[in-house]
């Protein structure tokens, strides 16, 4: 029943039974009952005359009743990422040219870093902010950004800098700061693309640490974004 509602949510102008019978690749008698079934339930409809079925309204009413909100349902992930790796961690989101925190898990160790949820923190110098200001166009980006940048540490990026590194991080979808925005203190994001918005995990820890861990943090976090984008349900890729 799950793989032919995933089918038909991947069909969103419907798919007649022979069609559903291919993609999830069982016989056309079961797929027949599991669609009745599913049918009797208002979770999956018929089209009409023409034939093909697709999702039914009550799919959205169980979506609204289990979903609650984007911080519920990753903060037992940034918990088990911050236990994993001994870190920080938090997500956030875009807010004109700033990354504001929606949650955050500090590290229980001795030197850690501490921050404020709600904190607003310049998109342009730290991991996460590059990551969502990479998903817009170049033109926004121009237009929401002041010339030159704010400067905050000698390793701050000017504007062309920037721009010629969001190139590669819309490429790679990971993004480091470097102590760009507070000496000694990086950070490591990835793009969390789900129904539900874009938003960032990152991992936040003083930059001596940072340097010696920087392929674990990774592997950790792409780890995590396949967890949350799995238990959530990502955007469907743009053809």
């Amino acid at each position: 029943a799950a793989a032919v509602m995933r089918a038909l949510g991947n069909h969103p102008q419907g798919l007649s039974l022979a069609a559903i019978a291919q993609v999830v690749d069982l016989p056309r008698s079961t797929v027949q009952r599991i669609i009745n079934a599913l049918e009797e339930e208002l979770l999956v409809e018929a089209l009409g005359p023409g034939g093909g079925f697709r999702l039914g309204p009550a799919l959205g009413q169980l979506i609204n009743q289990a979903q609650t909100d984007i911080i519920s349902l990753v903060r037992p992930h940034l918990i088990a990422l911050s236990e994993q790796l001994q870190e920080s961690t938090c997500l956030s989101s875009l807010a004109g040219d700033k990354t504001y925190v929606l949650d955050r898990i500090v590290a229980e160790r001795e030197l850690r870093v501490v921050f404020p949820i709600g904190i607003n923190a310049p998109a342009t110098a730290t991991a996460g902010g590059k990551l969502l200001l990479a998903e817009l166009s170049e033109e926004a980006v121009r237009a929401l950004l002041p010339d030159p940048l704010p400067v905050f540490t000698p390793l701050t990026l000017t504007r062309e800098a920037l721009f010629e590194q969001l190139v590669e991080i819309k490429a790679c979808g990971l993004a480091v700061d470097r102590g760009e925005y507070i000496e000694g203190l990086c950070s490591f994001a990835v793009l969390l693309d789900t129904y539900l918005g874009r938003y960032t995990i990152a991992i936040v820890a003083p930059s001596t640490r940072m340097v010696s861990r920087s392929e674990q943090f990774q592997q950790a976090l792409l780890a995590c974004k396949h967890n949350i984008e799995r238990a959530i349900g990502c955007t469907p890729a743009k053809s």
